[in-house]
C-alpha cells in the first residue's frame, strides 16, 4: 500500500509540473488531448503496460518506447520532452496516475466535474445520455464523464465523483445481503 501512495503522490507532482508547463504555453488542450491517447494506449496494449512498470527494463528503454509512441502519434512537443523527462527520471511506472491527475487539474482549470461511471456492459447511447443528464442534475454542472465496462459488478451502476462513490452495482447488493445474512 506504501508504493502505491507514494506512486500516486509522484503522479501527483508530475501532474501538476506538466499542467503549469503547458498552461505557460497555453497547451493544455493539446497535453490533454495526447495524455488521453495514451491513457486509451495504456488500457488497450499489455505490452505497454509491461514495459512501464516491470524493473527488467531500464529507464532508456522506457523513455525510447514512449519516445516511438509519441512520434508514432505526433504528440505536442511538450508532452514529448514531459514524457522523455519521466522516463529518465525513473518515474515512467507512474504515467497513468500521471495522466489522471493531469485530467484532474484540467477539469478544475475548466469548471467541470470528472464522473467515472462503471457498468457490467457497454452503455447504449440513450443510456449513456440519461447518466449524463442525472449527473448533471445532481452536480449542478455538466459533467464530463469516463465510462468503463467490469463484468465483475454483475449489473447496475457504479459512479465515482471525486472521492464519492454511489454504488448500486448488484454484487454491492448480493455482498450486503450475504454479509446481513451471515450477522442473523
Amino acid at each position: 500500500m506504501a508504493n502505491d501512495s507514494q506512486a500516486s503522490n509522484v503522479g501527483g507532482r508530475y501532474a501538476q509540473a506538466l499542467f503549469d508547463l503547458a498552461n505557460e504555453q497555453n497547451q493544455i488542450p493539446a497535453v490533454e488531448a495526447d495524455l488521453k491517447s495514451l491513457k486509451a494506449a495504456l488500457a488497450d496494449s499489455r505490452d505497454l503496460r509491461v514495459l512501464l512498470a516491470s524493473p527488467q527494463f531500464g529507464s532508456d528503454d522506457k523513455g525510447r518506447g514512449l519516445a516511438a509512441i509519441a512520434a508514432q502519434a505526433g504528440f505536442n512537443p511538450t508532452t514529448r520532452k514531459f514524457l522523455g523527462l519521466l522516463a529518465a527520471n525513473g518515474r515512467a511506472s507512474a504515467l497513468l496516475d500521471v495522466i489522471v491527475g493531469f485530467e484532474r487539474l484540467s477539469a478544475q482549470a475548466r469548471g467541470a466535474i470528472s464522473a467515472q461511471v462503471t457498468t457490467a456492459v457497454p452503455l447504449s447511447a440513450a443510456q449513456a445520455k440519461g447518466v449524463a443528464q442525472a449527473l448533471r442534475q445532481a452536480l449542478g454542472k455538466d459533467p464530463e464523464i469516463e465510462t468503463r465496462v467490469d463484468p465483475a459488478i454483475l449489473g447496475g451502476i457504479k459512479v465515482r465523483v471525486g472521492s464519492r462513490l454511489f454504488d448500486a452495482s448488484l454484487k454491492s447488493k448480493l455482498d450486503s445481503l450475504k454479509f446481513a445474512l451471515k450477522r442473523a
